[in-house]
């Protein structure tokens, strides 16, 4: 038996993410709304996860997405996301490949108190590396700004803000992308959310985007986590999106 659950488990969790790459880019996993909060110095965290956005003009998914964060200093994160891209336009072609790889720097200036919350920033480079022509990149760099403030009292943390992309390209516009989330821990097992985003027209003839999503983050143990989130937009394109991801963190005292 002892055997059999955890091969039953790993078969359940490798079936979603395969359903989830055949059937946006989120900022904070699950969510598209993130935290000011990096990663505890000297510690790291992993993802290998997917994404699925169903639209007005076909699908596309990122299967597998691998996102490693690392504390180098005190208050301060490194970041960098490797995705695979898959695109399925209702009037072209299947395409799969490299996507466009993400990098960035979270650092938290101001820590929370009684009555102040934590605030950060977390500035992102998203590259060029997917194919604009097949539908798996954008064909160019852009750069996202942002201030990110957070606030927790007992079981429950709020937290967002937003910034300003900038979004070079025949037609396109930089833009302003805000959310905001709230979420509350269930069990040391269990914590669910939920997070409402908006963000202005990114390039000519698109109208502003409204979005919501709801997610959860089960804590099989202190290093090892599942996160799972899934919404649509309330105004824009998306008819479906969905977020789901293994984590794995790790520091120093795990190598005792």
């Amino acid at each position: 038996m002892k055997r059999i659950l955890p091969q039953l488990f790993a078969t359940i969790i490798a079936g979603i993410v395969v359903l989830l790459a055949t059937v946006v880019t989120w900022a904070g996993p699950p969510f598209v709304t993130d935290d000011p909060e990096p990663v505890e110095y000297q510690h790291w965290e992993v993802y290998l996860g997917s994404q699925y956005v169903h639209d007005d003009e076909g699908i596309s998914a990122i299967a597998p997405l691998l996102e490693v964060n690392y504390g180098p200093l005190p208050d301060t994160h490194l970041h960098i996301i490797v995705p695979f891209a898959y695109s399925s336009p209702k009037d072209g072609s299947r395409q799969y490949g490299l996507g466009d790889a993400e990098f960035g720097v979270k650092y938290r200036f101001i820590h929370e108190t009684d009555t102040l919350p934590q605030i950060g920033t977390f500035p992102i480079v998203v590259s060029s590396t997917g194919s604009k022509s097949r539908g798996l990149g954008e064909g160019h760099v852009k750069v996202f700004m942002p201030i990110w403030l957070q606030k927790s009292w007992g079981p429950w943390t709020t937290y967002g803000g937003g910034g300003y992309w900038y979004n070079p390209g025949d037609d396109n516009r930089n833009y302003w992308q805000t959310g905001w989330l709230i979420q509350r821990k269930m069990s040391e097992m269990l914590t669910v959310g939920a997070e409402i985003f908006n963000s202005s027209p990114a390039a000519k003839g698109e109208s502003d985007r409204t979005g919501f999503n709801i997610g959860t983050v089960i804590n099989f143990s202190e290093e090892h986590h599942l996160l799972f989130s899934a919404g649509r937009d309330l105004h824009g394109p998306n008819n479906l999106t969905a977020y789901l991801a293994f984590q794995w963190t790790f520091g120093p005292e795990d190598k005792k």
